[in-house]
């Protein structure tokens, strides 16, 4: 019993550290944890926190955390950042626990279109706690395991490294972000696991349907956006659309590759996904649901994510900033009075 506990636990790890990144089904709510290049892309300061428990209906769902914070210095042209995720899975508290630095610098090509390359550098740590292991022995000694090789186990640090860029203008975004160019080794085994980098790209468009005469009359407009992902020898397409009559959202995303068949011969999907947003002038509230179409069925219960932005005024560090220095925003999902100014 306990060499067969132990080995599953092995098994376990390494599925673990093969695994992909977490992800967020509302990305442009977690802008940081997309791409770099997003860093300092408002006018403002901005703080995000992210939030999503994947297949509730299981022992033991996972649970992913995010929050950033980002502002942009007229003065450097620079957008600076900091953000930190936090990845719980399994009953033995295995955990990911990640903090970072992001840098963006903005370049105004032309009156239109503005280029946003940026870096991330990252310290992590993945582990798990032993003491919430239950191996064969342990039943024998009061819970407690004498196994030479439970020792073995502990906690990995590591660094982390990505980049990424992103082209916007008014009403168009794309861009792409490379993470963990440094293939971090994620082995709590006293191993070599390597965490594949991993490649997306994204972009969207915004689509005015009216914007009305007056300014108390509500603008409505569509966003649609897609995003492609690929970690090792996964990959994934998710894209959809947004309908907005603000301050109020709603959006509908199909997230799988219906052109590919996977192993047993059927098309290859994820999930549906539904969102329901309020964009207020300062606070964006979201939060989405995925109905489960692969074989999990609805039994996996899906998954839970949540979203909440807020914005706030920044000044610059000295009152003489040239004009020629304040860059247009990306693309917003509400209309906000003198946003483009």
């Amino acid at each position: 019993m306990k060499k067969i506990l132990f080995i599953l636990v092995s098994i376990a790890m390494v599925i673990t550290a093969q695994a992909q990144d977490p992800q967020f089904s509302q990305y442009y709510m977690a802008p940081l944890y997309l791409n770099p290049g997003f860093t300092g892309i408002t006018p403002q300061q901005r703080l995000a926190i992210n939030h999503r428990i994947q297949w509730p209906n299981l022992p033991q769902a996972f649970a992913t955390y995010s929050a950033s914070y980002d502002i942009f210095v007229d003065e450097l042209r620079s957008g600076f950042g900091i953000l930190a995720t936090t990845d719980k899975m399994g009953s033995a508290g295995w955990r990911t626990t990640t903090v970072g630095l992001n840098y963006s610098y903005k370049v105004r090509l032309n009156d239109k279109i503005v280029f946003s390359p940026g870096l991330y550098f990252g310290y992590g740590i993945n582990g798990l706690d032993r003491s919430k292991l239950s191996l064969g022995d342990g039943l024998e000694f009061d819970g407690i395991s004498l196994d030479p090789d439970l020792q073995k186990l502990g906690n990995q640090q590591y660094f982390d490294f990505g980049s990424g860029f992103l082209f916007y203008s008014r009403s168009l975004w794309l861009g792409a972000a490379f993470a963990h160019m440094n293939a971090p080794n994620l082995s709590i085994l006293n191993d070599v696991s390597r965490l594949p980098m991993k490649t997306t790209i994204h972009g969207g468009a915004r689509l005015t349907l009216t914007s009305g005469p007056r300014e108390q009359d509500r603008a409505s407009y569509l966003t649609p956006s897609f995003i492609f992902r690929r970690q090792g020898p996964v990959s994934q397409l998710d894209f959809g659309l947004n309908y907005h009559i603000d301050p109020i959202s709603i959006g509908v995303w199909y997230r799988g590759k219906p052109f590919e068949t996977n192993y047993i011969g059927t098309v290859n999907q994820d999930a549906l996904i539904l969102t329901l947003g309020m964009y207020l002038k300062t606070l964006t509230i979201g939060y989405s649901y995925d109905f489960s179409i692969s074989e999990l069925s609805t039994s996996s219960g899906g998954a839970h994510e949540i979203a909440i932005v807020y914005e706030f005024v920044a000044k610059p560090l000295h009152k003489g900033v040239k004009k020629r220095n304040r860059l247009i925003p990306c693309p917003t999902f509400n209309t906000k009075k003198s946003f483009w100014n």
